[in-house]
């Protein structure tokens, strides 16, 4: 009889996992479309807040339904920590930061009213869809694309580092040939400005050189702003292929909720806690 709470308990929260993490049940699927509807309403209600015709005549209506949308997503992530066994591995994973993050901004809209715009994270919730209707083919290729950037952070910080470095020594180089003959190039902060704006060929075009040298180097930037751009997809590029040979797989582990465990894993390499068989 002792045990008798416990194991009450424990019933509890697994069925209340399996209704929040999992969709092979009715109550499992009814709840993820409800979710998602609610998420897109709320996306609409963003969108139409930021509509000044709309926002005036409807203000009243949208920010009730703007709240009490928030209400039920925070109640729905208190639910979701109580049903896994580590909250804080849960907090700490990708839905669980996404989730937070789609709350925040009503809060924080009594201190800083343009916060609530950023309720649009909210979209990032959508990426359910897959796992609602079974399409964990793009799960696991979403997932290969995430490790492989995880991968790749350290070189791609290294080769941005570089680029960083060439934009300085570039955009003091403008500086010191345009500077004289050129009013926009009127410090060095803004002419690596221009340089990351060449460099990077997006080319707004409100800074531009006039002497023949500040011309010849503009050229040459350009053309290596190509090259540069090809850099980092080649490293990405790698991973990939690499993670593809791998072949890692989207099961979910019923402690953290976190995917993308090998297809022989028997426990989560994130917690270590058993893995679904």
């Amino acid at each position: 009889m002792e045990n008798q709470p416990t194991e009450n308990r424990q019933h509890w929260r697994k069925r209340l996992y399996t209704i929040i993490f999992e969709s092979d049940t009715f109550a499992g699927k009814l709840f993820d479309v409800v979710l998602l509807v609610l998420i897109l309403v709320s996306m609409l209600v963003v969108v139409l807040q930021s509509i000044p015709t709309i926002e005036a005549r409807y203000k009243v209506i949208l920010y009730y339904l703007e709240w009490a949308i928030t209400i039920l997503f925070t109640i729905e992530y208190i639910l979701r920590l109580l049903a896994v066994k580590s909250p804080l591995k849960y907090a700490d994973s990708f839905y669980g930061i996404i989730d937070l993050l789609s709350i925040l901004p009503s809060y924080l809209s009594f201190f800083f009213p343009q916060v609530q715009y950023l309720l649009v994270i909210r979209s990032l919730r959508l990426m359910r869809v897959f796992r609602i209707f079974k399409l964990t083919r793009f799960v696991r290729e979403s997932l290969t694309i995430v490790q492989a950037l995880k991968a790749s952070t350290r070189r791609i910080l290294v080769f941005l580092s570089f680029v960083i470095l060439l934009c300085i020594i570039l955009g003091s180089m403008m500086y010191a040939i345009e500077g004289p003959y050129n009013e926009k190039f009127d410090s060095i902060p803004q002419s690596v400005y221009w340089a990351i704006v060449t460099i990077t060929t997006v080319g707004y075009g409100d800074i531009s050189p006039v002497t023949p040298m500040g011309k010849m180097i503009a050229s040459l930037i350009m053309l290596l702003g190509y090259a540069i751009i090809a850099v980092p997809t080649g490293i990405v590029t790698v991973e990939l292929s690499r993670m593809s040979q791998t072949g890692a797989v989207s099961a979910a582990c019923p402690n953290c909720s976190r995917g993308g465990h090998d297809p022989d894993a028997r426990f989560c390499k994130y917690c270590g806690h058993t893995l679904k068989s």
